[in-house]
């Protein structure tokens, strides 16, 4: 059974930095394509960051140059690095994975973690 554990979050100042990191368990995670999904209070969900079983990433727009999602196939682990935060990425971040990445694309991914939660104050 496909597992993902999310970390990492918190309450930080705008201008300041947090690392997630998303625990997988029960699969290979170097054969399924990963993303983080956030979802703010009254908001659609929406995906910040995806990475393909080749390491290719796409951002959403306004976490380019801030945002640095990797993975690290040994551990089994997503990461979401987060610089210069803005009290608009106040959100909970969700990882989720799938074999099918256009699924993963559009939201509709079989295996999402709980979720993390990151406050930016300004």
């Amino acid at each position: 059974q496909v597992q993902l554990v999310e970390s990492g979050g918190g309450s930080v100042q705008a201008g300041g930095s947090l690392r997630l990191s998303c625990a997988a368990s029960g699969y290979t995670s170097s054969t399924y394509c990963m993303c983080w999904f956030r979802q703010a209070p009254g908001k659609e969900r929406e995906r910040v960051a995806i990475i393909d079983r080749a390491g290719t990433t796409t951002y959403k727009e306004s976490a380019k140059g801030r945002f640095t999602i990797s993975r690290d196939n040994a551990k089994n682990t997503l990461y979401l690095q987060m610089n210069s935060l803005k009290p608009e990425d106040t959100a909970m971040y969700y990882c989720a994975a799938d074999t099918n990445f256009y699924r993963l694309w559009v939201g509709s991914a079989l295996n999402w973690g709980q979720g993390t939660q990151v406050t930016v104050s300004s």
